[in-house]
């Protein structure tokens, strides 16, 4: 069955006039909106993008947008008209925000977080409204399932994130150790879902014991290239820590004292020593 706004493998049917057209079952011929599609032999399969265009007529594309119906994108605004703002989303067609999704002031050249739809005549418009589309509650995830996410707004817990563009999640600010913004998408872990069905999630930070070693070897190169000495301890601010290695506090103590116990360091209360170096 064919989904609108959506990416569909379709076979190829026919050659006619120069245009190549696609099974597209009880729909029809679909017309492909390509000029040169002679390399295509009837009877492959093709993967395109499928919707109606400005003439109400069922259009399929292999270009593939940046978000597809359902699924929630950070778009920028190219332009604004009588119908509303229009969203670059990677197709030759900008994606109409009609004025009644709008939330707030919506200004050429910003970017805006927006969830695709189907409207009324199945045409694909964005919406601001996420509340309308996002769910506060989710009932079939584990904990530790791999999840996408989508980083929606500061607040004073962290960052509110859309998880698999359909739930909201909370992604607390002591569990961050990297900066975001909104709009960001990130691979994500299901940290807990709540008694009330409410999700914790947490950044996939790869490999542990990598990021041990990685950290290790990083903090060696440093203290060469500064002469044996690097102001940081146990005690240094965290986002100090990750922004010379990129890691969590918790990481570089690890890394930290792993160099110790293998004596090619020494620390005291201003900092961490090369044992070459003394």
């Amino acid at each position: 069955m064919i989904e609108l706004g959506k990416i569909n493998s379709l076979s190829i049917k026919a050659h006619r006039d120069g245009v190549c057209y696609l099974d597209g079952e009880d729909h029809g011929e679909i017309p492909l909106d390509e000029a040169d599609t002679n390399n295509l032999a009837i009877g492959g399969r093709v993967d395109v993008f499928v919707y109606i265009d400005g003439k109400s007529r069922l259009i399929a594309t292999r270009q593939h947008p940046k978000a597809q119906v359902n699924e929630v994108a950070w778009l920028k605004c190219v332009s604004l008209s009588h119908a509303g703002a229009f969203l670059d989303w990677g197709l030759p067609k900008d994606l109409l925000l009609p004025f009644s999704e709008h939330k707030g002031k919506v200004v050429e050249g910003r970017s805006y977080l927006v969830r695709l739809f189907l409207d009324e005549d199945n045409r694909i418009a964005a919406s601001m409204r996420l509340d309308e589309f996002i769910q506060d509650q989710a009932f079939y995830y584990k904990d530790g399932q791999a999840v996408g996410l989508i980083v929606a707004e500061h607040t004073d817990l962290g960052f509110k994130v859309i998880v698999d563009h359909k739930y909201w999640g909370v992604l607390y600010k002591n569990e961050v150790f990297q900066p975001l913004k909104r709009g960001q998408s990130l691979d994500g872990l299901i940290k807990k879902l709540r008694p009330d069905h409410k999700l914790d999630v947490m950044l996939v930070q790869g490999r542990y014991g990598d990021k041990v070693d990685s950290t290790s070897d990083k903090i060696l190169s440093l203290l060469e290239a500064r002469g044996g000495f690097l102001a940081l301890t146990d005690k240094s601010d965290p986002q100090v820590i990750y922004d010379t290695f990129g890691v969590s506090k918790k990481v570089f103590k690890q890394a930290m004292g792993g160099l110790y116990k293998a004596r090619k360091i020494t620390i005291d209360d201003i900092g961490l020593h090369s044992v070459e170096a003394e």
